[in-house]
């Protein structure tokens, strides 16, 4: 019999393969289209911007290099403030820092996790009493879930400030009907490996602004100008994706939907099973939208269960299971210390407190129905030890 370290390692988010990508891999083989650039990338921006219904799209390296072309195009630089979500990954605010700006870090609210119109109100009045409005807003669509985008966006119409609207981990989510990363002057996606569709690494860039997307696309090619000769006129970046990577991104943008129905059904059986045990919360889903639920992602009280985040991500490593916690506010992080930030309300901070006590759970479309009960099992047994 197995032990629990022998059996086969669950990950928290792996690759799906859908078994499409070599025809296109081999198509990009065949043309001998290998380097950045080709007719997958071409097709691939097109598919996208019809998928999510702008009118354009720019394949680049990453989501991350989305951001900065955004923040590039939008003009920020040394001396400029950006605001951005605190709950998220560094990669949302790093760019702010390559353009030499200053990010000031805006707090989550409890109905969906992401930014708070509360906070970004406050912040947006201060700003603007001091005669200093942002460059720009970064939004995160943590997780899957769309922020609260009515009240963000009609805060940020009325100073006048553009919105980023990082929506990495919500590609196949929906707000009202309309899809997430289209909201803002710019949306991005990452299609990272452990994201809810791959091409191993990758991003796009999109907008209804054809010329901010014009633009954004020669930045991301060094910048040539049009020359018969190389002239460069404007600094720019080695940001295309490949024409090879473009194809797995065509294969995989086919299974989307299926994709985002696996985890949905992933988060429904973990909810279903673990929901009823009390000081278990699962990350909300608001009214009138539509997670990926890229991960599923839920609160422990300690308090109430007598057991710690940490005490539960130990007991799955125990048993060959990947987990992880919820993302560490960026105004907690070192990188960030000397960065203003402003809390949901004078007497709560909603990211430190989804920090303390959030975790995410295997939540991979590829994950079968056994290797979960693995999961529930391993967490409901700790919690009967501690009854």
């Amino acid at each position: 019999m197995l032990t629990d370290k022998q059996q086969e390692r669950i990950f928290l988010s792996a690759p799906h393969m859908s078994g499409n990508e070599m025809k296109y891999i081999n198509d990009a083989f065949e043309t001998n289209w290998i380097a950045p650039l080709g007719p997958n990338v071409d097709a691939f921006e097109k598919e996208i911007a019809n998928y999510v219904g702008v009118s354009e799209a720019v394949a680049v390296s990453s989501g991350t290099a989305a951001i900065h072309l955004a923040l590039s195009i939008l003009d920020v630089k040394k001396g400029d403030k950006v605001f951005c979500s605190t709950l998220t990954f560094v990669a949302s605010a790093n760019p702010i820092l390559y353009q030499g700006a200053e990010p000031v870090f805006i707090d989550s609210e409890p109905e969906t996790w992401n930014m708070s119109p509360q906070a970004l109100e406050k912040a947006l009045k201060e700003a603007s009493s001091d005669g200093k409005l942002p460059k720009a807003v970064i939004v995160v669509n943590l997780y899957g879930q769309s922020a609260k985008m009515d009240e963000i966006v009609s805060l940020c119409n009325q100073y006048d400030v553009p919105i980023i609207e990082d929506a990495a981990e919500s590609l196949g989510s929906t707000y009202k009907g309309k899809a997430s990363g289209t909201f803002g002057k710019f949306g991005v996606f990452s299609f990272n490996g452990n994201k809810i569709i791959t091409t191993s690494s990758g991003g796009m860039l999109v907008s209804n602004d054809v010329e901010a997307i014009k633009k954004a696309r020669f930045l991301a090619t060094q910048a040539k100008d049009p020359a018969p000769h190389y002239q460069h006129s404007t600094m720019g970046f080695n940001y295309r994706m490949s024409n090879i990577l473009a194809g797995i991104g065509r294969a995989q943008l086919e299974v989307l939907e299926q994709r985002v129905q696996a985890r949905r059904q992933l988060f429904n059986r973990y909810n279903q099973e673990l929901s009823s045990i009390p000081g278990i919360h699962f990350m909300p889903e608001l009214k009138h939208t539509k997670s990926n639920r890229w991960l599923t992602a839920l609160t422990i009280s300690e308090e109430v269960t007598g057991i710690s985040v940490r005490s539960i991500l130990n007991a799955l490593e125990e048993k060959n299971i990947e987990a992880r916690p919820v993302w560490k506010p960026l105004h907690m992080q070192p990188l960030f210390e000397r960065a203003n930030y402003y809390s949901h309300s004078e007497n709560m901070n909603v990211s430190e407190s989804l920090f303390n006590s959030g975790l995410c759970l295997p939540s991979g479309s590829i994950i079968t129905i056994e290797d979960q009960i693995r999961v529930i099992k391993c967490i409901e047994e700790l919690l009967k030890l501690k009854v």
